[in-house]
């Protein structure tokens, strides 16, 4: 008797230091504090819904998710439409998401008005929208991580004008029409322009469109009157406010022979507007951060779904940086527009 009892003492102490131990496994949220979870915590299935899944842009995205993903024990679904204007097949997407019932949606909206009803259906199903990138006109939605888009384009018109000692002609190729993001970096910029009386907007109407393709013909139509029969243009400075606006006025500049004698700031990063830096063929890039873009939105859907009660910040900034020839190499800026995309090995998209 006295035997089986001792067995029971000893076996009550062991179980009792697994669950302990079980029970005192750290995490970490996105600010480094340690969480404890229950071994039993629901999964949770994550949709994130980019605008594109062509642009270097949303793989730098996919970066920060998939980290979030793994540090967060939440399984991601990445999908989204093939070009950044497809607004039909971002509906469809989010749709489908709906439909299958997953925990909550990470989304960059491809237009801020048009993305309204599916976010809607998604918040009647009770599952919680994440925006992020561009904004959404919508009141249905958890939280908006974002960066200053407005504040971005206008540092972008600061640098311009002082790139051309506060005159010049200067043209603007715009986006995606309807899309906040760049519609708000298009105003940021002409507001910056605006206190400078001796540069002169002779472009500012033409759109380029979800592709580089579509934003190579757009500069086209821009370069094209401005060209002079000696092979020379009337035209001092360029912006473009997104990745496939820059590469396609980059292409047109360097088919026309121009390449490097416009001063030419763009936004985003991509390996060959990186190369094109370097060699000077482009001055400036505006870059966000989309990798902590991303982190944070997976990261702030698990925490809504984990605790539905919890109120999110309504809107999380993530700066801006302006990346220069001088300043590319340097720790911080080369980790923000070189990621590290090794770490999608062997995921799926």
């Amino acid at each position: 008797m006295q035997s089986r009892l001792w067995k029971f003492l000893i076996f009550a102490g062991i179980s009792g230091l697994v669950l302990i131990l079980a029970f005192n496994q750290p995490g970490r949220f996105a600010d480094g504090r340690s969480i404890r979870q229950a071994p039993s915590a629901k999964p949770i299935t994550v949709a994130l819904v980019p605008m594109g899944t062509t642009d270097e842009y949303w793989r730098a995205v996919y970066v920060g998710a998939v980290s979030a993903s793994r540090e967060l024990g939440v399984a991601l679904v990445f999908q989204g439409p093939m070009r950044r204007d497809d607004r039909s097949a971002q509906l469809d997407v989010v749709d489908a998401m709906v439909v299958r019932q997953v925990d909550a949606i990470v989304l960059a909206p491809i237009d801020n008005m048009a993305l309204r009803g599916p976010v809607e259906d998604a918040y009647r199903s009770s599952i919680p929208v994440i925006v992020i990138d561009s904004d959404l006109q919508s009141d249905r939605t958890a939280s908006f991580i974002r960066t200053d888009n407005y504040k971005a384009g206008f540092m972008a018109g600061e640098h311009l004008a002082g790139l051309l000692n506060h005159h010049g002609r200067v043209a603007l190729l715009r986006g995606v029409e309807g899309n906040a993001s760049t519609d708000h970096r298009e105003r940021g910029f002409l507001d910056a322009l605006a206190a400078y009386p001796e540069i002169t907007l002779v472009s500012s109407s033409q759109h380029g469109g979800g592709t580089s393709e579509t934003a190579y013909k757009a500069s086209e139509n821009i370069l094209a009157p401005l060209k002079g029969s000696d092979g020379k243009i009337a035209l001092d400075g360029v912006f473009c406010p997104n990745e496939s606006t820059t590469f396609g006025m980059l292409r047109a500049l360097e088919d026309s022979g121009l390449g490097g004698s416009v001063r030419f700031v763009g936004f985003d990063f991509s390996p060959k507007l990186l190369d094109a830096l370097e060699k000077g063929t482009i001055d400036a890039l505006v870059a966000q951060d989309p990798v902590r873009m991303g982190y944070l939105g997976i990261k702030a859907a698990a925490q809504k779904v984990r605790q539905p009660e919890l109120t999110l910040e309504p809107v999380v900034d993530v700066p801006a940086t302006i990346v220069t020839r001088q300043n590319m190499t340097e720790p911080q800026v080369k980790s923000l527009v070189r990621p590290n995309l090794r770490i999608l090995d062997g995921v799926g998209d």
